[in-house]
């Protein structure tokens, strides 16, 4: 393949730190690049380098001829004087970009609620970031480098983007901590650290396998490390399979690594210990309706929490998942029902907001002004320094002021804070933000030995189908409820949701221009669209009585989901009994699915 961008014995310092030392690589066509590393080891340096935007103190750069290349930093470049029209889609009217698919579907997927006649300046960071995304993917590009680009997007905005970048067939340089995402789109993964860039052939789970066999080759000294990397591979093996595309290195050895490893975290020991600190009543959310402004998030909800639950939160931006977390903390009140915690409950919430502390303050100090000691499952004792080198505060960074620390550092000590208070319950509001993939690991190997009740809503899959045993949604209907296969669920409900939107949308708009005598464009029946029914035939009452038919089916599976919800509900601890609801479960979504599919071509022969 045609060569972008290649880099020759490059080399960038800042102040006395070298982030980058003799790299030499390059970018062909075609080539999907993940990038990954600790925060501050240069991952930003190596794409501003690449996208022409920074210039390397040594070595060179070359690039082809005429090369296209769009960047998306982690901050925006939209001018706050224009409208969201004029940032994004260079000022064209509705008309135009709805005619142009591609245009159309970076517009339904990443500007949904955002008025496009809205001014930039109030818009919200969230807003701003997504507003900066659609406008790089709306242009053409020869190579598009991505800082950070999940930032803000919720689970089913991240799945659409992988589907988009994957399906694209410009080169894709992408820097991101969401390893769902890599093993999605990625077909290279790039290492950066202590100035180098070690290369590995695949996404995320191969980058792990790899990097496992290259420590078994030299065995490596960095035991504590390696043990997390191990760990971390046993579960890709075990629990996430197809993702392991095909890595070109022997998947035999690596194997070799996991075969006296056991499973991340022992559940039903887990859940044992909880309730011996919990008692059975951890929080009961008792026929509860939550409103926020005019929008009704729950209505005459009923969910029973229990001890040693491990759940995982989804819903689209909006939907109330934080307001949910707030509601089971105690902070924000139902405006019918009621929420009851259990006597024993010691609850901690992270928010999404970085708590304020004191900027003088010192990092080891204030830990252990709350505690120096605390107790891990198996009765180890950590002193507040060790855990704080487990979280990566080292050397100097244990004596830094709180003030010097990043945001991501800021994050990590939000969360040991807590941590040191000895919760029973954990409330965890996107904990992932501005966290690298190391203090992921390393966080997620801490909670498999976390004895407590933990509720996380996070945009991050793998972090959420890794720290968490069950998937609860909240999906328009007022209620919260279980999805058995978890995320993949919650996606494929949420996808057949927007075609039945859609279609709705398209037949109140043909409806309406057929009552103004106005053609609607892309409305011409073609070979492959069913011809509509004669009025009083045959064929228009049969559809008829399907319609009819269906909806009154589709009535007693809803109402059948929402008993199994409920009893799966009350039997959080009696696992078989849960297997038994949740195969019922999956087969009444599926009879669901299957009934919708039928209703909408009944439909179509009555438009």
């Amino acid at each position: 393949m045609a060569n972008l961008v290649n880099l020759e014995h490059v080399g960038k310092s800042y102040g006395v730190r070298p982030l980058l030392s003799d790299v030499s690589l390059g970018v062909n066509a075609g080539d999907r690049v993940g990038i990954v590393g600790r925060n501050g080891d240069g991952k930003t340096t190596l794409v501003e380098v690449m996208a022409g935007l920074t210039e390397p103190d040594r070595g060179r750069v070359s690039r082809r001829r005429g090369l296209l290349v769009g960047y998306l930093p982690q901050g925006d470049r939209l001018e706050d004087t224009h409208s969201v029209r004029e940032a994004v889609l260079r000022g064209r009217s509705d008309h135009e970009w709805a005619a142009d698919p591609r245009t159309r579907e970076v517009v339904e997927e990443l500007l949904v609620g955002i008025e496009l006649d809205r001014a930039v300046l109030g818009l919200s960071g969230g807003e701003r970031r997504r507003c900066a995304l659609a406008e790089l993917l709306l242009g053409d590009h020869d190579l598009m480098v991505l800082d950070e680009p999940t930032n803000h997007l919720d689970v089913e905005a991240v799945s659409w983007l992988a589907r988009h970048l994957a399906r694209r067939g410009c080169a894709v340089v992408v820097v991101t901590h969401d390893r769902w995402f890599l093993d999605a789109v990625c077909e290279w993964t790039w290492e950066v650290h202590d100035g180098a860039v070690d290369i590995y052939q695949g996404g995320y789970a191969a980058f792990v396998l790899a990097k496992a066999e290259r420590q078994r080759q030299a065995s490596a000294s960095e035991t504590r490390r390696q043990n997390l990397v191990r760990k971390e591979l046993a579960w890709l093996r075990r629990g996430a399979p197809a993702r392991t595309s095909k890595p070109r290195f022997r998947i035999e050895a690596a194997n070799q690594l996991i075969e006296d490893v056991p499973p991340p975290r022992d559940r039903f020991e887990l859940q044992r210990f909880a309730t011996q600190r919990l008692g059975k009543d951890v929080i009961d959310v008792e026929d509860v309706d939550l409103v926020r402004g005019e929008r009704a998030l729950l209505r005459h909800a009923t969910w029973r929490i229990g001890p040693g639950m491990r759940i995982g939160i989804v819903g689209v931006n909006g939907a109330g998942k934080t307001s949910v977390l707030s509601l089971l903390a105690g902070s924000l009140a139902p405006v019918a029902g009621r929420v009851r915690h259990g006597r024993t409950v010691a609850l901690r919430y992270l928010t999404q907001d970085v708590e304020a502390t004191d900027p003088e303050a010192r990092v080891l100090p204030t830990l252990e002004s709350l505690r120096r000691v605390t107790k891990t499952l198996d009765g180890q004792e950590l002193s507040a320094t060790a855990l704080l080198e487990r979280f990566g505060f080292t050397g100097d960074k244990l004596v830094a002021r709180v003030g010097d620390l990043s945001g991501g550092e800021r994050r990590r000590f939000q969360l040991l804070r807590l941590l040191l208070e000895e919760p029973n319950v954990l409330l965890l509001d996107e904990p992932t933000n501005d966290l690298d993939i190391e203090t992921l690991t390393v966080i997620e190997d801490f909670l498999d030995g976390w004895p407590g009740t933990l509720i996380v809503v996070s945009h991050d899959r793998y972090f959420l189908e890794r720290v968490t045993d069950s998937v609860w949604a909240l999906l328009g209907d007022g209620q919260i409820s279980m999805l058995p296969r978890g995320v993949e669920e919650y996606l494929e409900r949420r996808h057949v949701e927007s075609a039945l939107g859609t279609r709705e949308s398209a037949l109140g708009t043909r409806e309406s221009a057929l009552g103004t005598g106005e053609s609607v464009p892309g409305t011409a029946e073609s070979a492959d669209t069913p011809a509509k029914a004669r009025a009083g035939s045959a064929e228009e009452r049969e559809a008829r009585k399907t319609i009819a038919r269906v909806d009154r089916r589709l009535e007693r599976i809803a109402e059948r989901e929402e008993k199994l919800n409920a009893a799966m509900a009350e039997s959080a601890s009696d696992y078989a009994r849960l297997a038994e609801l949740s195969a019922e479960l999956d087969a009444a979504a599926k009879q669901r699915a299957d009934l919708e599919l039928e209703w909408l071509a009944a439909a179509e022969l009555l438009e």
